[in-house]
């Protein structure tokens, strides 16, 4: 797993900034965008625990925007 470059982080952005506030799907998938973004970003610092904790916790977010039982 690579740290994001700066093109991808743009192009998060880009999406984000574009978004469909009306779009929970569209919404949901940004989220688990970020939770990549951060986990490679907490995965080329192995030893930075808010970086972990960070992407930690978008991914937990991620997964409960994605779930089926929401």
């Amino acid at each position: 797993m690579s740290e994001p470059s700066a093109a991808d982080i743009s192009d998060f952005l880009a999406a984000l900034a574009g978004r469909d506030p009306s779009d929970p799907d569209g919404y949901a998938d940004l989220m688990t965008r970020k939770a990549d973004l951060l986990e490679r970003i907490a995965a080329a610092r192995p030893g930075d625990a808010d970086a972990a904790e960070v992407a930690a916790n978008a991914r937990a977010r991620a997964e409960q925007l994605t779930s089926t039982d929401r």
